[in-house]
């Protein structure tokens, strides 16, 4: 079985390997994205985009970009824009 793409906050944040109440710190700070719009999911491949971010890995890829635009479109429209 393959696992699933989109994941709950508590499975998120075990995904992340930190507590909920940690997860909810990075969401409010940027470090990580929100969940999918209309949803009370977390998407796991922009987390894992997120998590080599944060490690400093190299993300200057084609995915990157379109994590950077997917970013940008989510806060612009979340603000109305």
């Amino acid at each position: 079985m393959t696992e699933p793409r989109l994941l709950p906050k508590d499975d998120a944040a075990a995904y992340c390997s930190v507590s909920t109440a940690t997860f909810d710190n990075w969401v409010s700070r940027g470090l990580i994205p929100k969940k999918v719009p209309g949803t009370t999911r977390w998407d796991r491949k922009a987390l894992d985009l997120a998590l080599d971010r944060l490690s400093g890995l190299d993300v200057q890829s084609s995915a990157a970009s379109d994590f950077d635009a997917w970013e940008q479109e989510t806060r612009a429209s979340a603000h109305g824009r």
